[in-house]
């Protein structure tokens, strides 16, 4: 008889996770503060077609709204704003903390790579109750691979193709779910190895995963 011993069970993986539109609907909140700054500048801003395209950094958002050398200075109002407007109006998204829950019950880490500026990302998680064992933000696409390789990330979840493409540089299992603007299509054109419907399959997701490691 073969024993454990001699074949280890392997350990539970470090999970990451994005945020803005995976683990959080952050569209209302960022609505809002994106009116709040075009009411504060008086510049226009459609805060409707905005929160269509979340995933990228803010800056990438902004330079369509104001010249690119107010961009800079647009972003740090933008992120001295979004405290007091942002944080309470934006809810989890289903199956967000069992997601988390099911990484760190299975022994595993859950961490959280986002694009958002980090202090503003760990006042969503604290506000929501959301436990991380680290937050690492102002990373986007390829970028995020830096962090999820320093982390030992060996899955990666998130809703935009730059998610994938960061799961992809840290060669990282690549779980996407279509709660952001991508289509499952999209998500597995650009390489994602899993697309869920939303976070609440995640759990079952790992169980299954977990046992064709074993």
């Amino acid at each position: 008889m073969t024993s454990r011993a001699q074949h280890p069970v392997p350990p539970a993986p470090t999970v990451g996770f994005d945020l803005d539109m995976t683990l959080i609907d952050s569209r209302p909140g960022i609505h809002a503060c994106y009116l709040a700054l075009a009411e504060r500048t008086g510049t226009y801003i459609d805060a409707d077609l905005a929160i269509t395209r979340l995933g990228p950094p803010l800056a990438d958002e902004l330079i369509n709204w104001f010249p690119a050398d107010q961009v800079p200075a647009m972003s740090d109002l933008y992120r001295e704003m979004y405290p007091a407007i942002a944080i309470a109006a934006t809810p989890a998204m289903p199956g967000a903390r069992e997601a988390m829950a099911a990484v760190r019950g299975s022994g595993g880490r859950a961490v959280v790579v986002t694009a958002k500026y980090e202090p503003n990302a760990k006042l969503h998680l604290a506000h929501l109750g959301i436990d991380a064992d680290a937050v690492i933000g102002d990373l986007w696409a390829e970028r995020k691979a830096e962090a999820l390789r320093e982390e030992g990330a060996r899955v990666y979840v998130g809703d935009h193709v730059g998610d994938v493409r960061g799961a992809r540089g840290a060669e990282a299992l690549s779980v996407a779910v279509t709660t952001g603007p991508c289509d499952a299509e999209e998500l597995r054109t650009a390489g994602a190895d899993f697309v869920l419907g939303d976070l609440t399959e995640f759990p079952r997701w790992l169980s299954d995963y977990l046992v064709t490691r074993a």
